[in-house]
């Protein structure tokens, strides 16, 4: 855990250094306008051919911090069922990689834009899945230790049916209270009188409301 907040903290500051400079330093606002790769380029040019390698390494970082994500992506392909078991991981890997190389090289001069919409879109599944989670596990598994056995036996394992559909209303949820520069929600447009996004909590709610009287009854109706 140290190691991680040292090495995030040290990236940050460089940051941090990196876009202050733009206001004193013309070049390296020429270069931020090209992209941010250009401007790390810019902070190394004070170390000459040294610097060009530091870049180059820097690259190299990027596509090394990928692995763990890539290969996580490759085996939720194979934890969706039986046939994306039968797919060897190596091979999942291999095409959730030419994906992202096409979405890169499709979108390579307006990544930035993408990737803050696509990060925001992130930001509401995570938590609506999040508040499903913790109601599964503070209310109804309470005291209650995991067969880790039966991970993969079908009768052992909830059917998901509420889960589904709270998940889906709260999506309902945050499109109707999301305030971005592409949707601007009717909920969120109201809040006080200029809009705020209030898509997270708005979704969040409307998963943990429904999920409860939901799985309450999945467990009376199938037992599971």
């Amino acid at each position: 855990m140290l190691g991680l907040t040292l090495s995030f903290m040290f990236v940050n500051l460089i940051g941090i250094g990196l876009g202050s400079g733009t206001f004193a330093n013309p070049a390296w606002l020429e270069a931020d306008g090209i992209s941010s790769g250009a401007l790390i380029l810019a902070g190394y040019d004070g170390l000459g051919e040294f610097g060009k390698f530091c870049g180059v390494i820097v690259a190299l970082g990027l596509i090394n911090n990928n692995v763990p994500g890539t290969y996580a992506s490759a085996l939720g392909f194979q934890v969706l069922g039986r046939y994306g078991k039968m797919v060897p991981r190596y091979l999942w890997v291999c095409v959730i990689v030419l994906i992202y190389f096409v979405c890169a090289v499709a979108g390579r001069n307006n990544l930035f834009d993408i990737l803050s919409n696509f990060v925001a879109l992130m930001g509401y599944w995570t938590m609506i899945m999040v508040a499903i989670v913790l109601e599964e596990h503070l209310i109804f598994r309470r005291g209650k230790l995991f067969d880790w056995t039966a991970w993969e036996d079908k009768k052992a394992l909830p059917l998901g049916i509420a889960a589904m559909v709270a998940f889906l209303l709260g999506w309902v949820g945050a499109i109707i209270g999301m305030y971005q520069h592409w949707y601007i929600g009717p909920v969120a447009i109201k809040v006080g009188g200029v809009g705020a996004d209030i898509g997270v909590w708005v979704g969040c709610a409307f998963a943990m409301v429904v999920f409860v009287p939901l799985r309450w009854w999945e467990l009376r109706r199938f037992g599971r």
